[in-house]
């Protein structure tokens, strides 16, 4: 079984990371708090620990507290034998609430198949003029 090893950052704040062998995730148990309108980036660390050559699609989705996705990304590549890579998505926040953000790391966007478990991390957003 093929796997990747991911690290979860929300830049400026937060981390969610997963290690090889058995492949666990470890969560923030508090939520991060950002601000309305100010852009974060989403970004992992995507390491291939394998002796092979890797392709793979990492999405980024962000839900909010209604589970509707409101935002979702994704970027495609491939990771040479020992590789990392650090890719990153933006987003910016339009309303305050509380919203679920999710990596995954899959084989392509028409393989969906995980290289990685899926990863998540909850934020909060606030609105400084209320």
């Amino acid at each position: 079984m093929k796997f990747l090893i991911l690290v979860l950052m929300l830049i400026p704040t937060g981390l969610v990371f997963a290690d090889t062998g058995d492949v666990t995730a470890q969560l923030s148990s508090e939520p991060t708090v950002l601000t309305v309108g100010n852009q974060i980036m989403i970004t992992a660390d995507v390491s291939n620990n394998q002796n092979t050559q890797q392709s793979f699609a990492y999405l980024t989705q962000v839900k909010n507290e209604h589970q509707v996705v409101i935002s979702l990304s994704w970027l495609t590549g491939s990771l040479s034998p020992r590789q990392s890579f650090s890719p990153a998505q933006s987003w910016t926040s339009a309303e305050s609430g509380l919203y679920t953000i999710e990596v995954f790391v899959w084989k392509g966007i028409d393989d969906p198949e995980a290289l990685s478990p899926p990863l998540s991390m909850t934020v909060k957003v606030v609105d400084p003029d209320t």
